[in-house]
């Protein structure tokens, strides 16, 4: 399998306020790419701007803000791009008894629908180029689900289904489609997590109520380091980095070894036998006030 060079060293990547999508930025700009960040927040797009970048204002869960985002893009590219990196997510934490439908809803407007939205406005430049690389950032919660944290597990697992479809459909036209499946990473990531948690979960209604409680505050304080399990955005950007410019670029790259290891189990270890370890991860649960929900 050989897949075109790419015409165009131009790239838009998603999600750009920190973490993977900062990191992404300043590696590829340093191999060479002219990189068009996004961010939603007026302060990060100033950052971004600080830091000699151009980028777009975008919120991925906002139709019109991703349409707007595409014209302002193709204008300054002159109707050209290399490639698309769709990195913008975030992770709706709580059992799934307690997610809302509106928060699932919210979940999958991000890290699905507004992906998936993006990537079909730029298709059409890549066909018409004959060329061009999208890459999609799931997770090591994109192969092996998990407790507590379920609606993000669903959301990535759906990437990862839409993406292998895509890249299937787009065999022969010189477009190719990679997956990015990271585990944990550096960034401001978990403490995110934790404010939508505490926004969209009601902790009065929910039996694990106080181990919400408790989790916000940890993950507000928590000042995370890289370690053996943990690493920087830097080798995810590196990763991206390849799956651009590689004349054959992966269909998957592993990041970190709990991702090595999830792929691992997921191919060879029975459910029957790791449902009882991921059950562990299951805080004690108290009865819960009844009523309406």
């Amino acid at each position: 399998m050989s897949v075109p060079q790419v015409p165009s060293r131009t790239v838009l990547v998603t999600g750009c306020s920190s973490g993977i999508g900062a990191a992404t930025a300043l590696v590829l700009r340093e191999a060479g790419w002219q990189v068009f960040p996004t961010a939603r927040k007026p302060a990060d797009l100033d950052a971004l701007r600080g830091a000699g970048f151009a980028p777009l204002a975008m919120d991925v869960a906002d139709p019109a803000s991703v349409e707007t985002a595409v014209r302002d893009l193709l204008a300054q590219t002159g109707g050209s791009l290399g490639a698309l990196v769709n990195n913008a997510g975030f992770c709706q934490a709580g059992a799934m008894e307690d997610v809302s439908r509106d928060a699932l809803r919210a979940q999958f407007e991000v890290n699905l629908f507004g992906p998936h939205q993006l990537t079909r406005a730029l298709l059409p430049v890549f066909r018409g180029q004959g060329c061009g690389r999208i890459v999609n950032i799931s997770s090591v919660f994109g192969r092996i689900s998990a407790p507590m944290v379920g609606s993000y597990c669903a959301s990535k697992f759906a990437l990862e289904a839409i993406s292998d479809a895509l890249r299937i459909e787009l065999r022969n036209t010189g477009v190719w489609v990679a997956l990015v499946e990271p585990g944990a990473i550096l960034s401001r990531f978990r403490r995110n997590a934790a404010e939508a948690l505490d926004r969209s979960i009601d902790r009065t209604r929910s039996g694990f109520g106080e181990v919400y409680a408790h989790e916000i505050e940890r993950r507000r304080r928590q000042i995370k380091k890289a370690d053996f399990f943990t690493r920087p955005p830097e080798v995810v950007a590196r990763k991206i980095l390849h799956a651009l410019e590689s004349p054959r670029p992966r269909r998957r790259y592993l990041v970190t070894l709990p991702a090595h290891l999830a792929e691992w189990a997921v191919r060879f270890i029975p459910q029957a036998w790791t449902d009882p370890l991921l059950a562990r991860r299951v805080p004690e649960r108290r009865p819960r006030p009844e009523g309406p929900r």
